[in-house]
């Protein structure tokens, strides 16, 4: 079955399989012990962190290892703000961080610090420029990701991280989608990582704090891991996540290009093939495996049912997924369309005829959703001087947007098309749909329930 999540979690590399095997038997032990299993078990930790450093380009003991990536971002977040309290207390992230990131920001707001989120463009990408106007005398910490987990846009950390080192401010990067493709260029000050991103096991995390920037571990600290990561280390899974990073290292130029040619393909035929998509993300600053693409008039989780069904592991941040009902940060900073939403992120080793099939399989999935949402429970279409009303109240997405693809016909050019609903999705879904039909959206406006979209026929 062909796995497309990669950016989720990657496969085991073969690599890392062998080096957990291994050291299981060797490194069980408790490494702080003076005895001979101790020794043993220590030479395997140091060896693991001197790799691990080599491949982030840092010096191992500014290297600790978590116990993910997730407590590697809060742990790092916690101690720089902590570390540099007597500067203040702001902290700036952009709008599509990883939700570690964002999580970290809600808490630290929520004990009084202040938080500015830096918007991006429509591909997801930040300006340098918007990170220095979010610069101020008391900001604590900047954060950025180094490529994003939905979109695969990468950013400019290089540029930024500048930005803010002329402020003296230090820049935490999440690396988490990156590292495995290579080092993360630039002056950052922080950074944090994890293993089974890259094809490592689960369970290791990686942060780095540079020396000479201001960190205080906070909650109980004890003498392991520098006092960043307390607990007795997972010694074979840490082996086992150092062995496999140098090893997609190795393989990292080539794959690329290959990968790369691939998601090409994905994102030129797939508008080819299937009406109404548009592709997201900077088509030229991305990550080589992944691609991602939304789908109009398609329900995110029913697709990707569809696709399973066919054999494909594919992911969404889609809007209309039954456990939040909520449009995906990260489509919903970027602007785009955020229905049926769908992720391609191809392994090491994808192969072509997968994606072949994939692109063959794709549109029926499409036509069968779309089918199936194509006769949805008949509006209330009224005039109401005239301007043609859709009472969508009570439905959830993508059905207020197939409601109004349906009647913007029956209105005039320059006529009016007011969209009543109360899916929070529809403030993202209908501008994008207008953009992407070339139509005009005039804005919102407050109903008796939820909220009325203006569209205006321009074609």
């Amino acid at each position: 079955m062909p796995y497309f999540d990669a950016a989720s979690s990657a496969p085991l590399h073969p690599v890392a399989r062998q080096a957990l095997l291994a050291s299981l038997d060797e490194g069980w032990a408790d490494p702080a012990r003076l005895y001979r299993e101790g020794r043993r078990a220590r030479v395997l930790l140091d060896a693991a962190r001197e790799a691990a450093a080599e491949a982030v380009g840092c010096r191992p003991d500014e290297l600790a290892f978590t116990s993910s990536g997730t407590r590697a971002v809060h742990t790092g977040i916690a101690g720089a703000l902590a570390g540099r309290r007597r500067i203040g207390r702001h902290l700036i992230v952009s709008a599509v961080e990883h939700s570690s990131v964002l999580h970290s920001a809600e808490v630290w707001e929520g004990t009084g610090g202040s938080v500015t989120q830096v918007a991006v463009d429509r591909g997801g990408l930040v300006d340098p420029a918007a990170y220095g106007d979010a610069l101020r005398a008391d900001t604590a910490l900047a954060c950025l990701q180094s490529a994003n987990h939905e979109v695969g846009t990468e950013q400019p950390v290089g540029a930024v991280a500048e930005v803010c080192r002329e402020a003296g401010v230090p820049l935490l990067v999440d690396a988490a989608q990156s590292l495995g493709w290579g080092p993360v260029d630039g002056g950052w000050s922080l950074l944090t990582a994890s293993a089974h991103k890259w094809g490592g096991p689960s369970g290791v995390g990686l942060l780095v704090v540079r020396k000479g920037v201001r960190f205080a571990a906070q909650g109980p600290v004890d003498e392991r891991e520098s006092g960043r990561a307390p607990g007795f280390e997972n010694i074979p899974a840490i082996v086992a996540a150092a062995a496999s990073l140098r090893a997609v290292r190795a393989e990292a130029a080539e794959e690329a290009v290959r990968l790369r040619e691939l998601t090409d393909r994905i994102r030129a035929r797939v508008p080819r093939l299937v009406p109404d998509v548009e592709v997201v993300g900077d088509p030229v600053l991305r990550l080589p495996g992944v691609v991602t693409f939304s789908c109009l008039y398609v329900d995110g989780e029913a697709l990707l049912h569809e696709l399973d069904r066919e054999g494909f592991s594919v992911s969404s941040g889609s809007s209309c997924t039954s456990s939040t009902l909520t449009p995906s940060h990260v489509l919903r900073a970027m602007g785009v369309l955020s229905e049926g939403n769908v992720r391609v992120s191809l392994p090491f080793g994808a192969a072509e005829e997968d994606v072949e099939r994939f692109l063959t399989v794709l549109p029926g999935a499409v036509s069968a959703v779309r089918e199936k949402l194509g006769a949805p429970a008949a509006s209330e279409v009224v005039r109401e001087e005239n301007i043609l009303v859709v009472d969508s109240l009570g439905k959830r997405c993508p059905i207020p947007v197939i409601e109004l693809a349906k009647v913007i016909g029956d209105v005039p050019v320059g006529g009016l098309v007011r969209v009543l609903s109360d899916d929070e999705a529809a403030r993202l879904d209908i501008p994008a749909w207008c953009e992407m039909r070339n139509q005009e959206y005039m804005g919102e406006e407050p109903a008796d329930r939820g909220t009325a979209y203006l569209v205006r026929r321009a074609t």
